[in-house]
């Protein structure tokens, strides 16, 4: 049963904190480290709630992990434990990464952090697999929900951009639930549309601060997608554009947010620091940050309206769909790129087993970097 009782901040900042500093492997890995303590472990939301957070999150730009924390944190601590719950989320990535772009500045070069990663990849494989399963058991509701997720894998292995399959999916859901329900289109909008209607209306030059706000603040408004569609948004700006980094710093940069944990969108971190100093990596990291929680802010009240309008819930139940769908093409490149010898197989089986008997996958993380520095030495 989901408890619908509110949080304290203190438990908000514990509970996302440890989940900013354990969160390896990119999104979907985030999402289901997340599930794990607010559906599984602390009963915050029901497995129906969280889909419809990922649903919401899917829809507009921005880093969906950070938005996710952001949603959670509304819901349970309202307005402070909304700012809360994101800071918290953030803040060990980007003071993670900061680090490193402290030691890569002074040294020229990243530290071997591979060894680690090796292991903990292979895990993550393994809880991203178990969160997928049970989500999709709340999800797939009907044969034609599940065809429709089939078919959503489709599109996105076939290269249809993932927004698009996320609307399409939206769209025919939304419609086969109104024409089951007998109900106009208009009755089915209203709740809807009267949600809405509460809510508010929405040459190469020198480094510098303000240009550098702009660059960041831009790609944390407008982007969609991975992590990879990150390096091709910011290479436009500040290699081609602007001329402030070269391919090998960007390159190096995507690589520091790829494997440290937390959002991806910490790479604005390193850059920052690269270009301006901390100075920079602070005015870089806030840039790209603040667009995710104004779109929660606003997007946040909607959400739990949704289910009462019949279009609504049946667009979010296909957005849900597609959402596992697009997380099922990412376990399946993540498990290409870490399950790679017998070794990580293995690890990764294990650790999927042991989450079967609810063991905490912090834990998991831990044990594969471990092995990972074993198999190194």
């Amino acid at each position: 049963m989901e408890d619908t009782g509110r949080s304290s901040l203190g438990e908000l900042a514990a509970v996302f904190l440890k989940l900013g500093t354990i969160s390896f492997g990119g999104p979907a890995a985030h999402i289901a480290l997340m599930r794990v303590e607010v559906v599984e472990r602390r009963r915050w939301l029901t497995d129906q709630a969280f889909l419809d957070l990922v649903g919401a999150t899917n829809l507009i730009p921005g880093p969906n992990s950070t938005e996710m924390a952001i949603h959670i944190g509304f819901i349970r601590g309202g307005w402070p434990g909304l700012v809360t719950a994101g800071l918290c989320f953030i803040g060990p990535a980007a003071l993670i990464v900061w680090l490193l772009a402290v030691v890569y500045v002074r040294v020229g070069q990243l530290p071997a952090l591979e060894a680690g990663f090796y292991g903990i990849k292979a895990v993550v494989v393994a809880i991203v697999a178990a969160a997928l399963w049970k989500l999709a058991r709340t999800a797939v509701t009907s044969v034609w929900l599940a065809a429709l997720g089939v078919v959503a894998a489709l599109g996105l292995v076939a290269g249809v951009h993932e927004l698009l399959v996320l609307l399409i999916s939206g769209v025919v859901a939304a419609l086969v639930r109104v024409r089951r329900r007998g109900t106009t289109t208009a009755a089915a909008i209203g709740p809807l549309a009267t949600s809405l209607l509460a809510l508010p209306a929405a040459a190469v030059i020198p480094v510098n601060l303000p240009e550098l706000f702009t660059v960041f603040a831009k790609a944390g408004a407008f982007l969609f997608g991975s992590g990879y569609v990150l390096v091709a948004f910011l290479r436009a700006d500040l290699v081609e554009r602007l001329h402030w980094l070269s391919e090998q710093q960007l390159l190096d940069a995507i690589s520091v947010g790829q494997f440290t944990p937390g959002p991806v969108f910490t790479t604005a971190t390193f850059i920052g620091y690269t270009l301006a100093g901390t100075p920079g990596a602070v005015v870089a990291t806030v840039a790209i940050f603040v667009p995710a929680f104004v779109y929660v802010a606003i997007s946040g009240p909607v959400v739990p309206r949704l289910r009462a309008s019949a279009l609504a819930s049946g667009a979010l139940d296909g957005v849900n769909v597609a959402s596992l769908a697009l997380m099922a093409v990412v376990t399946w490149h993540i498990a290409r790129a870490a399950v790679i010898d017998p070794t990580s197989a293995a690890l990764a089986a294990a650790s999927l087993g042991l989450l079967a008997w609810r063991i905490n996958p912090a834990w998991l993380i831990a044990a594969g970097a471990v092995v990972g520095l074993l198999m190194h030495r």
